[in-house]
């Protein structure tokens, strides 16, 4: 039986190869497609094609956030560089606000170096190799940590899932025995109405009478409807046994049972039919929120 995985999770992947310590962060939620937004320092964006590629390697679909993070240890290797046109730009916003607000005095540099790539830790002759292999060891453990989360997660909407359909299956039989009585039960109540409309001194039509619950029992028969029900869910089950990247075919056969529990719900007309009809709705609509979870 193969996992299933859920769409939401979190990994933290962290390397230090003695130069420099990188952080990797992925944040996973559900998402039709597979949508990647990657935040990274200057010096690693040369790399976010590479990570792209390890993460559609792993992962099929979600709304995929990466976070990179660089610390340098080795200060022998390291340049504190000033950006000074950034600088320049805060300095000016500062004084624009100032003026405007009719306050005196001029930004301090303590307040200016504080606000973020003013400053910033640079490697003197950065090797985009070993930066790479890095990066890439940090992005790789992430992932590892991610897919552990999102199968956790994977198995228990699998088994909630399981639980829910087993308990439709339950109810569906419930329906199945009940309408076995509908055409009966009709055939019985409309002689009974006639009788008191008519009273006894009138015999019935027995060929109208006939006719009339002929077409009743047409209109009300609900087997088709049953069994393509089951078969639905015996689809299901099959799904989520064979497991993988089932997420899009799950959503389709709810869509599809939940078609086929309308259109029962519209022909019966028995109260007790009906109200199992509602619990089966409210089940299935539990099932489909769990669904949209699944890659």
């Amino acid at each position: 039986m193969a996992n299933i995985f859920s769409m939401t999770g979190y990994g933290k992947g962290e390397y230090n190869d003695g130069k420099r310590s990188i952080t990797a962060e992925i944040k996973t939620i559900n998402n039709r497609y597979c949508d990647i937004s990657i935040k990274t320092p200057k010096v690693l964006r040369f790399f976010e094609d590479n990570i792209r590629k390890i993460l559609k390697n792993n992962l099929q679909r979600g709304r995929i956030d990466v976070y990179i993070n660089i610390e340098y240890i080795s200060e022998s290797d390291t340049l504190i560089v000033p950006n000074m046109a950034l600088a320049r730009q805060y300095k000016d916003a500062i004084d624009k606000i100032k003026t405007d607000l009719g306050i005196n005095g001029s930004p301090s540099l303590d307040t200016i170096i504080r606000f973020q790539d003013v400053l910033a830790a640079k490697e003197d002759d950065p090797d985009d190799e070993e930066l790479g292999t890095c990066l890439e060891n940090a992005v790789n453990e992430a992932v590892k940590n991610l897919l552990t989360m999102r199968e956790k997660e994977g198995v228990q909407l699998r088994a909630d899932i399981s639980r829910s359909v087993a308990k439709i299956i339950e109810l569906m039989e419930i329906i199945s025995e009940n309408s076995r009585t509908i055409v009966e039960d009709y055939k019985n109540k409309f002689e009974t109405r006639i009788k008191e409309l008519l009273g006894t001194n009138h015999e019935l039509d027995e060929n109208r009478l006939y006719n009339e619950i002929v077409i009743y029992a047409d209109k009300s028969d609900v087997n088709e409807e049953i069994v393509r029900f089951n078969s639905h869910m015996s689809q299901l089950s099959q799904a989520l046994e064979g497991g993988g990247t089932i997420g899009r075919k799950l959503d389709f056969i709810i869509q599809e049972a939940n078609r086929e529990i309308n259109t029962l719900g519209s022909k019966v007309s028995s109260l007790e039919i009906i109200q199992v009809v509602i619990e089966i709705k409210n089940l299935l609509e539990k099932i489909r929120e769990q669904v949209q979870n699944i890659e």
